[in-house]
């Protein structure tokens, strides 16, 4: 599925990895749809008023996602992709000075990161499946953002990994449902990136993680993921599986 004139609703796409796939998209020709409890960047990556919307919302609340889509496929317009990049990443041991990890700190990071996802896929995916397929049958394409965490989480990530690790575990099941629709499911799980999320750290830690990363050791670029989330788009083979893009790191337990 190539991007041109292609209709695709990003989450998170206000900043870090979600922000380098709406360039990307706009970049290919394609039209986006944002949401994005955060406002609208001060310099919007649009060359034209309406080649990007920004729908302020949460990726867990039904009517906020049911908005978005309502802007994407607004007149008629059908709905190609979504990229599921929104999520939050909070580090705290289960079992830490004060006592045990508060049980909202983990149902908070599940909500968000797994519920918030698989909320925006099946609305989305109903949207998709109203619209009439191309010449190969194909109607859309969802990418969902996983991480490295999934597979070898750190010590105060266990709520982050098993968050990230439900985005995995569903990717299959859905692809092998929705073929019948003609729509792929593809994760990608990034390592480390350089984005909001690691931007707070300070220069020596940020310097760490990157001489972590055998090759290139350096944090990854966002427009790297945006690369590969257009690659999964143009295709057609890419379905039911997650891809580590993470320089082959192998984060140590702590």
């Amino acid at each position: 599925m190539f991007l041109t004139d292609r209709t695709v609703l990003v989450t998170g796409g206000a900043s870090g990895l979600g922000h380098a796939v709406v360039d990307m998209v706009r970049t290919a020709g394609g039209r986006v749809v944002v949401l994005d409890l955060a406002s609208p960047p001060p310099t919007r990556a649009a060359s034209s008023p309406d080649a990007v919307i920004y729908v302020q919302g949460d990726v867990t609340k039904e009517t906020d996602v049911a908005r978005a889509i309502a802007s994407a496929t607004a007149n008629g317009a059908p709905l190609h992709g979504l990229v599921n990049a929104a999520g939050v990443a909070v580090a705290e041991r289960v079992l830490p000075k004060e006592g045990p990890q508060p049980l909202e700190h983990f149902v908070r990071s599940v909500h968000i990161n797994l519920i918030g996802t698989f909320n925006v896929i099946r609305l989305a995916a109903a949207a998709m499946a109203a619209h009439e397929p191309d010449a190969n049958g194909e109607r859309g394409v969802i990418v969902c953002t996983a991480s490295v965490a999934a597979y070898d989480g750190q010590i105060g990530q266990a709520a982050y990994a098993a968050s990230k690790g439900g985005i995995v575990a569903m990717t299959l099941p859905i692809a092998r449902e929705f073929a019948r629709f003609g729509i792929r499911v593809m994760t990608i799980a990034p390592g480390t990136f350089d984005t909001p999320l690691l931007a707070g750290l300070p220069q020596a830690a940020r310097e760490s993680l990157a001489q972590q990363v055998p090759f290139p050791s350096r944090l990854g670029r966002p427009a790297e993921y945006a690369a590969l989330v257009r690659h999964i788009f143009e295709n057609e083979m890419l379905n039911g599986e997650v891809i580590r893009l993470d320089g082959a790191i192998r984060m140590a337990p702590k």
